[in-house]
């Protein structure tokens, strides 16, 4: 493997300011290698390297310090470069990692970029390459953990946690410590307990949010087991209730396609005739093939159907027609201050009269103020949920009511 020499570009940088050096992790077990590696980076005088022989030091290594930049073989004793890189996704989402190979075949290559390495570099090789590699790889680095502090700063949710492989472990660790928060809907006229909606909550810094841990499921084609795993969860403190308390249980669209959701041996299966399954319309139900048949399938097992999020979804009426449903959810942003917009009051009414013509139930969600509650009531609604009743709590909280 022949080596060049590399002259930094300092740029425009004064002759007294020298620019920090970037940090390269060498892992690698054929110690040759591994000194052809280094000093290809360190003539450069853009790198410090730090060089490993065992990748499981090497990991320790990479978790206890701070790198730009890591390059592994790919075959090593006890652990190999794919193995190594997804124990690093555990702990950093970011860092770049650059694999070495002499026995190259599509399958590992397409294996590696897949579980987020930076490049899949055949040996031998040329210095200027791997070099050009660890400059590119180090650029990307920066811009990652960059793009991962305006998310933070903004309070934006980041919806892409670095690649496959993050993504992948990020999501296995939040389907292990996924929890579920109960909120109470009631009776708009009495304010008795009608049911409880379940909503899922993150533990997981890296999915911390419901819609992370959505758009990861749909990302990985995972839907079906977080749809499982909510639904086991949810159910579980159902048998201590009264039998005439309903569970409201969000469920995207995919999950009409598990064959678990209609087995009486599943976790809702057993509770059925207590259970009302909430279709979003921010989904289209289009790509879900013989969509009638599976909610027959699913009524004649005793589920009640609910359209959530009515008024925020589709403006076309086909999927609020394919679900025929026995219960719509107002959308907040309709009720969130409806004592003040008169508009809104007469959209609401519309809806609900439409709703009862049908013979249709309807919830008003996001009740925040004893005013939404007050004209929620005049204009019909059946029932209410929201902040002013109850905040969203573990099992099960109490109903603010005055009458």
């Amino acid at each position: 493997m022949s080596e060049a020499v590399v002259v930094a570009d300092d740029g425009d940088m004064p002759d007294h300011l020298e620019k920090p050096k970037k940090r390269v992790l060498v892992i690698d077990d054929d110690k040759q290698v591994s000194r052809l590696v280094g000093r290809a980076l360190t003539r450069s005088d853009e790198f410090q390297v730090s060089t490993v022989a065992e990748p499981g030091i090497g990991l320790l290594k990479a978790k206890q310090e701070q790198f730009d930049v890591i390059v592994s073989d790919l075959s090593m004793p006890g652990m190999d470069g794919l193995e190594l890189l997804r124990g690093i996704r555990t702990f950093d989402l970011d860092i770049p990692i650059i694999l070495l190979t002499g026995t190259p075949s599509i399958e590992t290559a397409q294996r590696a970029l897949e579980l987020g390495a930076f490049r899949y570099l055949t040996k031998p090789f040329q210095a200027e390459e791997l070099v050009d590699l660890c400059k590119q790889a180090s650029f990307a680095h920066r811009i990652a953990r960059l793009k991962r502090q305006a998310f933070e700063l903004s309070g934006a949710e980041d919806l892409r946690p670095g690649d496959l492989a993050g993504i992948t472990e990020a999501f296995d660790s939040t389907l292990e410590t996924l929890g579920i928060v109960y909120q109470p809907i009631v009776h708009a006229g009495s304010g008795k307990l009608y049911g409880y909606e379940a909503l899922m909550r993150s533990k997981n810094k890296k999915l911390p949010y419901p819609s992370s841990v959505l758009h990861a499921a749909e990302h990985l084609n995972r839907v079906f087991d977080l749809g499982r795993v909510i639904r086991r969860l949810a159910a579980a403190p159902f048998a201590d209730l009264s039998g005439e308390t309903k569970l409201f249980l969000n469920l995207h669209p995919r999950d009409l396609m598990d064959e678990n959701l209609s087995s009486r041996s599943s976790a809702i299966g057993g509770i059925a005739d207590r259970v009302v399954l909430e279709i979003t319309e921010r989904e289209s139900l289009e790509r879900v093939p013989q969509v009638q048949r599976k909610l027959d399938e699913l009524r004649g097992m005793g589920f009640k159907i609910a359209v959530d999020d009515l008024g925020a979804g589709y403006a076309g009426l086909s999927s609020f027609a394919s679900l025929s449903p026995d219960i719509v959810k107002l959308d907040m942003s309709l009720i969130q201050g409806i004592h003040e917009s008169e508009v809104k009051r007469k959209i609401v009414a519309s809806m609900v009269e439409t709703c009862h013509d049908l013979e249709i139930g309807v919830v008003a969600e996001g009740v925040e103020t004893l005013a939404e509650l007050q004209v929620c009531q005049k204009i019909g609604c059946d029932y209410l949920q929201g902040y002013y009743i109850a905040r969203p709590g573990e099992v099960f909280p109490g109903i603010n009511w005055q009458d």
